[in-house]
C-alpha cells in the first residue's frame, strides 16, 4: 500500500517554496538560526538561473565551480537521459560497464604525466580519501610504512575526516581538530621561502605524501602561487621519496587556463583527485586516477593488500555518460577559445581596479579571479561584510558567493562578454556603494 502523503501536502499548500524548505531543510556552510531566505530556483538555462517569480540570475560561480558548460547543456541532458533507459546503475565489484570503461579509456590520455587507472568515487572529498589511503597503504604494501603527510597552510581539501586532516585548521575543522591525523603544514612556495622549503623536504623521512591544490588554494581564500615554484617542491618530494598527490578537484577541466594545472609542471604527480567540473555539473561523481606504480603495490596473493574501499553508486553509469559528454564539449576549440577569452577578459578589468583604495589585493589564474576588500581588519571568512557583498549582487541579479571579504568570479565557460561586463561594472558599483 502506499503512503497517503495528502495531510503532509495539505500542510504546505498555503507555504512559498522558500518557507517550506525552512521547515525541512538543514543548508551547508549555514548558521540556520540566522540565515538569509533561501532563494527557490526552479529552472536554468546557459549561465541563468531562474527563481519562482521568474527574476534572472547569472551564475557565475558555477554553483560551487561544477557547472563549467552551462545550465541543462541540451548534449548532456541528451545523453543522460539515453543511458537511463539502457542501465541506470550496476554493481561495481564483479561488475563492470561501457561508461565506466570509455570515461577512464578518454580521460587517463589527456591527463598530465602518465596516469594509468581509475579509481571511482562519489565526490571531491571522497576522492581525496582514496588518494591518500592509496599513499598510506603504498608504503605499508611495501614493507616501509610511513605515516606523514606534507600539506599547505590554509589548503582545503573537503570536509570527510582525511580530506579535513590535511587541511589547513579553520572554522571549517575546529570542532573536530582533536580528532584528526597529524599533518606537517608548510607555506606556500614563493621566492623569498623556495629555498628553505626544498631543504626542509630534502630531510623528511617518515612523509608518505605530498598533497596540494595546484596554483590556486579555493576555498583557503582563492589564494594563488606560482608554477615554478610548486615544480620545484614537487621535485624535491620526488627525490627525497614523497608520493605526489594533485587536488585538481576545483582546479581541473579547464579553470586554470589549460585543462589541467599541473600541466604547467615539469615533475607530475603520482595521483591526482578530479570531481567538480567532472560531469558539467550535473550529478555527483569523484576519480582518483594512479600511476602503474601505485597501482602494482596492491597486486599480491596477500589479499591484506588490497584496497579495501568501495561506494554504493561506484562508477555510476548515468553519471559516467555525464562526464563523456563534459569531455566532448571541453575538447572542442570553441571551448578552449572561450577559456582563453575569459582569462583575457579578467586580465583587463585586474588592472581596472588593482588601484581601488578598496581593493586590499586582486588575483587571477584563468578563469578565475578574486578579489580581496580592504575592511580594515585581517581578511577573514567570519568577515561582516560577507552578508551585505552578497544581498548587493542578487539585488542586481549576479551569483557571486563571498568567502568573508572576498569575492570571485569562476564562471561557465559559455558566459557572454556582455554578461561579464555587467558583472564587472557591478562590481566597481560595490566598491563605491557598499
Amino acid at each position: 500500500m502506499m503512503p497517503d502523503n495528502s495531510q503532509v501536502s495539505t500542510s504546505f499548500s498555503e507555504l512559498n517554496l522558500t518557507e517550506r524548505d525552512k521547515k525541512v531543510i538543514w543548508h551547508p556552510y549555514t548558521q540556520m538560526k540566522n540565515a538569509l531566505p533561501h532563494i527557490p530556483i526552479v529552472r536554468g538555462e546557459g549561465v541563468y538561473v531562474f527563481d519562482e517569480h521568474g527574476k534572472r540570475y547569472i551564475d557565475a560561480v558555477s554553483s560551487w565551480w561544477v557547472n563549467i558548460h552551462g545550465h541543462s547543456h541540451p548534449h548532456i541532458a541528451q545523453k543522460v537521459a539515453e543511458q537511463l533507459t539502457v542501465l541506470e546503475h550496476v554493481i561495481f565489484a564483479g561488475f563492470t560497464h561501457e561508461p565506466a570503461v570509455l570515461l577512464a579509456e578518454r580521460l587517463l590520455p589527456i591527463l598530465p604525466g602518465k596516469q594509468d587507472k581509475v579509481f571511482y568515487t562519489d565526490n571531491g572529498s571522497t576522492a581525496v580519501e582514496v588518494a591518500l589511503k592509496m599513499c598510506l597503504q603504498y608504503w605499508d604494501n611495501k614493507g616501509t610504512p610511513k605515516t606523514k603527510i606534507l600539506a599547505f597552510k590554509n589548503a582545503y581539501h573537503g570536509d570527510t575526516f582525511g580530506a579535513m586532516s590535511v587541511s589547513g585548521r579553520s572554522i571549517f575543522t575546529d570542532a573536530f581538530n582533536s580528532l584528526l591525523f597529524d599533518v606537517e603544514f608548510i607555506d606556500l612556495p614563493d621566492e623569498s621561502n623556495i629555498s628553505n622549503l626544498t631543504s626542509h623536504i630534502s630531510n623528511l623521512t617518515d612523509t608518505a605524501c605530498f598533497i596540494f591544490e595546484p596554483l590556486i588554494l579555493g576555498s583557503g581564500g582563492m589564494l594563488m602561487y606560482e608554477a615554478k615554484y610548486l615544480d620545484e617542491l614537487v621535485a624535491a618530494c620526488k627525490k627525497a621519496g614523497i608520493l605526489i598527490i594533485a587536488d585538481e578537484v576545483m582546479t581541473g577541466f579547464g579553470r586554470t587556463g589549460t585543462y589541467f594545472a599541473c600541466e604547467k609542471l615539469i615533475h607530475k604527480p603520482d595521483i591526482i583527485c578530479l570531481s567538480k567540473g567532472l560531469t558539467g555539473g550535473t550529478m555527483p561523481l569523484g576519480i582518483t586516477t594512479c600511476t602503474d606504480e601505485i597501482f602494482d603495490a596492491f597486486l599480491s596473493d596477500d589479499k591484506l593488500k588490497t584496497l579495501y574501499h568501495g561506494h554504493s553508486f561506484t562508477a555510476n553509469p548515468i553519471a559516467c555518460v555525464a562526464s563523456l559528454a563534459s569531455l566532448d564539449i571541453l575538447l572542442q576549440k570553441e571551448t578552449l577559445a572561450n577559456i582563453k577569452r575569459i582569462e583575457a577578459k579578467h586580465a583587463l578589468f585586474l588592472q581596472e581596479i588593482k588601484a581601488h583604495p578598496k581593493v586590499k589585493a586582486v588575483r587571477q589564474t584563468g578563469t578565475i579571479i578574486a578579489i580581496e576588500w580592504e575592511t580594515g581588519n585581517e581578511t577573514s571568512y567570519l568577515s561582516n561584510l560577507r552578508n551585505l557583498l552578497y544581498a548587493y549582487f542578487l539585488d542586481k541579479g549576479i551569483i557571486l558567493r563571498p568567502l568573508g571579504n572576498i569575492i570571485y568570479i569562476l564562471p561557465p565557460y559559455i558566459i557572454s562578454d556582455e554578461d561579464l561586463d555587467y558583472i564587472y561594472a557591478a562590481i566597481k558599483s560595490a566598491l563605491e556603494e557598499v
